[in-house]
């Protein structure tokens, strides 16, 4: 199959999941994009998460390209969750627990799929591959997004892409060539572009973020914890909060 056959089976198979998805929540079109397996990039995700990060052959054997894919919560979603500064809305909790269900359907049929035409590939969990002493992931869905040219990081230390933050990263590794060709790096925080921002520190309900300086990565999942156990109806791992996603004009779109 050539490059340009498979990426398109890779974004049907993305587009046909979301499509029969079996939750309550409703999402935009998914954005998808490709970066090579051998980018440099790659060599210099340690030092930006700060922790070693696994290298896409080190998850896949003859890793030759790697998939990102990002899942935009439909506007409500992200409305409803903009209602309180403390509270997380339920809409959000929900759509987090069934986004994280979503991507793991998605990778595991690309993966089904993909054999199916002599393509091996791998995938990492949505969420929950990170060390839990040092808060940092071993293979980063957001970093790679950024690398592959559909995103870029805000000052709330989220991905901005095109449909903006509020939604969720999943990503593939394959062992077969995909016809790359990244969009010109560009700035989607108008904090980063301008200066003009900084709706996501306030929109904190405890103080995580400030500016210039590196997220509070432990007051932050502290506030995740406790969001945790007042949606364990949902599902026994529902960390979230989203309050700094959802304030700003990055919400639902770029904003530069």
């Amino acid at each position: 199959m050539k490059p340009t056959e498979l990426a398109e089976l890779i974004r049907e198979t993305i587009i046909d999941e979301v499509k029969s998805r079996k939750c309550v929540t409703s999402y935009r079109d998914p954005i998808i994009g490709f970066v090579a397996a051998n980018d440099p990039g790659f060599a210099n995700l340690s030092q930006w998460v700060k922790f070693p990060h696994l290298m896409p052959a080190e998850l896949l054997q003859g890793a030759r390209s790697v998939v990102c894919f990002y899942l935009p919560f439909a506007p409500e979603i992200a409305i409803a969750n903009q209602q309180e500064r403390e509270q997380v809305a339920r809409e959000w909790a929900v759509a987090y627990q069934d986004t994280n269900i979503l991507i793991g359907k998605i990778t595991s049929r690309l993966i089904e799929v993909l054999v199916q035409h002599g393509v091996r590939a791998a995938a990492e969990p949505a969420t929950g591959n990170f060390n839990r002493k040092e808060l940092r992931s071993h293979w980063s869905h957001k970093s790679i997004a950024v690398l592959a040219g559909i995103g870029s990081f805000g000052l709330h230390q989220l991905v901005i892409t095109d449909a903006g933050c509020t939604g969720r990263f999943g990503s593939i590794v394959i062992a077969a060539d995909l016809p790359i060709d990244k969009p010109v790096p560009r700035e989607r925080c108008e904090y980063y572009a301008f200066g003009t921002c900084t709706s996501c520190i306030f929109g904190c309900p405890v103080d995580a973020l400030a500016k210039d300086e590196p997220i509070d990565r432990q007051v932050c999942w502290d506030r995740c914890l406790t969001n945790a156990a007042e949606f364990l109806d949902i599902g026994p791992e529902v960390q979230c909060c989203g309050k700094c996603a959802v304030v700003g004009p990055c919400a639902v779109k770029s904003a530069v």
